[in-house]
């Protein structure tokens, strides 16, 4: 089955083409960030108003790429959310529209199933059952994912994301825009051991996250310090260190507690090295085998997409005539494969 995948949840527009038997077959992103950079933040409208100049540009782009015709495609897969209302609108109303002019089923992906699954787009994929960390700039959770669209939600973030937690802390020591990668580069250069920040939520049992105590922790630290070059790095060091040490001890939990012998690391913040480190470290003491997309996939794309597309179209399921987008959209909410 090949699909095209279309992702336009955020401040990313990803465009792929995926080959059930051939594997991904190209993929094109781009990315909004020089754009919202002077506001330190995504703004929605202008997210949407770009993801509507981008989408069939990339299209056509990957198809050329691919050596695909439209005629040899067999479904199209789009984010239906979560994410920002309009910039889901543009990806969901082009991609149905496609579908219905080239006479072909298409699929909504839910944006946090897709990255799940994004490591199976490796060459030594995952099998289910596993457990996953899934970690962006929304959300921050950890799932028992025993098949396709048979996902029970462990923990869950009870505030901030941890990539938001991120975003802001790179925020407040002037780091910019987007804070995930600005916050590891500054660690480099940081002092460990300088500040000790809380690892919230892990004194007591279960697997929630909170990260806002943390960022508030960051806070005090930069207005009670001479924010010079050094502090910058110190404190964004033991931001880092907190924040990487809360996840790993919450995923050692969960491991020890479903006896699952796999953990699937995917999202945004799943690129930070220090975390790839860390988790990988699990392995041997915890004998289990743990799996990262390629970094490009840990971000927001289109390769993800139209793999979960394709899994889904080739179980049977697609959409009817219509479409909708769920800017929120709990993962048990999800259609099960039976």
């Amino acid at each position: 089955m090949r699909i095209l995948g279309i992702e336009t949840s955020c401040d990313d527009t990803g465009v792929a083409v995926y080959d059930s038997q051939l594997g991904l077959l190209g993929h094109r992103l781009f990315s909004q960030t020089a754009l919202h950079a002077a506001y330190g933040g995504v703004v929605p409208e202008l997210a949407s108003r770009d993801h509507i100049r981008k989408v069939l540009p990339l299209m056509r782009e990957v198809l050329a790429a691919s050596s695909v015709q439209p005629h040899s495609l067999h479904g199209i897969a789009y984010t239906a959310g979560p994410g920002l209302a309009g910039a889901l609108l543009v990806g969901a109303a082009i991609g149905r529209t496609l579908a219905w002019a080239w006479q072909i089923p298409a699929i909504g992906v839910h944006h946090m199933e897709g990255h799940l699954l994004a490591p199976m787009l490796e060459p030594d994929p995952p099998s289910f059952p596993f457990l996953a960390l899934l970690v962006s700039g929304g959300h921050t959770l950890i799932a028992d994912i025993r098949a396709l669209g048979d996902y029970r939600v462990l923990g869950e973030s009870v505030d901030d994301a941890v990539g938001e937690a991120f975003d802001k802390t790179a925020k407040l020591l002037g780091l910019g825009y987007p804070g995930g990668p600005a916050v590891a580069r500054a660690a480099t250069q940081g002092t460990p051991g300088r500040f000790q920040f809380p690892r919230p939520m892990t004194d007591r049992p279960g697997l929630d996250f909170s990260f806002s105590g943390l960022k508030t922790a960051a806070l005090l630290a930069a207005r009670e310090t001479t924010l010079d070059a050094q502090a910058i790095a110190d404190i964004a060091c033991a931001f880092q260190e907190a924040a990487v040490d809360t996840l790993v001890m919450k995923c050692a939990r969960a491991l020890s507690m479903t006896s699952h012998s796999r953990l699937v690391v995917a999202g945004g913040v799943g690129a930070n090295r220090l975390l790839r480190e860390r988790l990988a470290g699990l392995a041997g003491p915890m004998n289990v085998q743990v799996y990262f997309p390629r970094p490009e996939f840990c971000t927001d794309n289109g390769a993800m997409i139209a793999l979960a597309g394709a899994m889904r179209l080739e179980a049977g399921l697609q959409e009817g005539p219509g479409f909708t987008v769920h800017p929120r959209w709990p993962m048990g909410d999800l259609p099960s494969i039976a």
